[in-house]
């Protein structure tokens, strides 16, 4: 059995992360999953019983869809809009409460459009 840690003498008060900086949170992480932008995200927060609810809307990138040819090339892309939407939901969760500490009960998806994957390269001269 492990003892819970007690707070240092002396360090009272409390600690609250933003909405403004959960916003960020959210849009980082669904951006690095999406394969787009921060910018072009928008996260939105609601009560859910007490809990965070967070909402994300969000363009994804894909592939050049001329290079699409089998199932396999569909899985080589990390899957289907539907399967990495869905496993965005998970990710995105423990991302931003890990990060923030904070409690949230769900994570809503809203696919809002497609990137082209080869748009987001970066060209050196």
């Amino acid at each position: 059995m492990t003892e819970a840690a007690s707070p240092a003498p002396g360090l009272a008060g409390h600690n609250r992360v933003s909405t403004q900086a959960l916003t960020s949170l959210a849009q980082a992480a669904a951006a690095e999953l999406f394969g787009v932008r921060p910018s072009e995200v928008r996260a939105s927060w609601t009560d859910d019983a007490g809990l965070l609810a967070l909402r994300v809307v969000s363009p994804i990138a894909v592939p050049d869809l001329g290079a699409i040819e089998s199932a396999a090339d569909v899985a080589a892309a990390g899957g289907s809009v539907w399967d990495r939407a869905s496993g965005a939901k998970g990710a995105i969760l423990r991302r931003v409460s890990g990060l923030s500490g904070a409690k949230l009960s769900r994570v809503d998806v809203r696919i809002a459009g497609v990137r082209s994957a080869a748009a987001r390269r970066v060209r050196v001269q």
